[in-house]
Formats: structure tokens, sequence, C-alpha cells
């Protein structure tokens, strides 16, 4: 089950190359997912478990510019007992512009403690 974000990039995200500066990728994968597991239900703030990434890969295939729409679209690309990847592909008029794979860990909320991923988010992500 995939999701999809869309961003309209912002003047100050560019840089001098005319694109989005590449810090900023991450902060658009965070908020995609972030909106992705609320809507799965994943009531990340309700002290029972939390997320934190313990790996991010971006490999950057093309440019998005001021006021572009960018659209990215999210699935989990593979699933561990306490973590699971996430695959992002960003693209501007279906060309592309990046493609992330972040390992996100489940936690015991407010600690670094591994735990198992919920079933029930594993069940509404797949």
């Amino acid at each position: 089950m995939g999701f999809r974000h869309e961003i309209r990039v912002r003047y100050g995200e560019v840089d001098m190359q005319r694109v989005v500066c590449n810090a900023h990728y991450l902060a658009y994968c965070d908020d995609a997912a972030d909106l992705w597991f609320r809507t799965l239900g994943a009531a990340l703030e309700d002290d029972v478990w939390d997320v934190m990434v313990k790996k991010a890969e971006i490999t950057w295939d093309g440019g998005a510019g001021v006021h572009d729409l960018l659209a990215i679209d999210l699935d989990v690309s593979r699933w561990g007992n306490t973590s699971f990847d996430v695959t992002f592909i960003g693209t501007v008029d279906d060309e592309p512009v990046f493609t992330a794979i972040v390992t996100y860990v489940a936690v015991k909320t407010g600690t670094t403690e591994t735990v198992p991923v919920p079933e029930h988010f594993r069940t509404a992500a797949s």
C-alpha cells in the first residue's frame, strides 16, 4: 500500500545551481513519512512505540526547481523484526528527481530500546 505526498518547492530551498539543495530531500522524506504513518494509524505520540532513523541513502537523479510540484511516492521495501526500509521516489512531472531508502527502527517511546514493529502497523503498511 503506497502513499503519495506532494510538496511545492519554495524559493529558500533552492541553491545557486537553481535546484533543491540536497539537505532538503531528507526533510521532504520525513514530512512524507510522518503523514503516511498517521494515515496508517501509527499514533507515535501515544507513548507506545516510535521510530528512529538508522540509515538514509539518497540518489539524486535530476533537479527540482523553485515552485515545482515535487511528488514523493513511498512504500515499505523491506521488513525486519524491529526495523523496516521505506523507499521514497521523488518526481516532477513524472521525471525522476531523487530516490531515497530510509531504514527505520522501532523503539520504545522516549528510549533507544528496540521493540518489534507493531503488527497492526505492519498489516496496514503491507
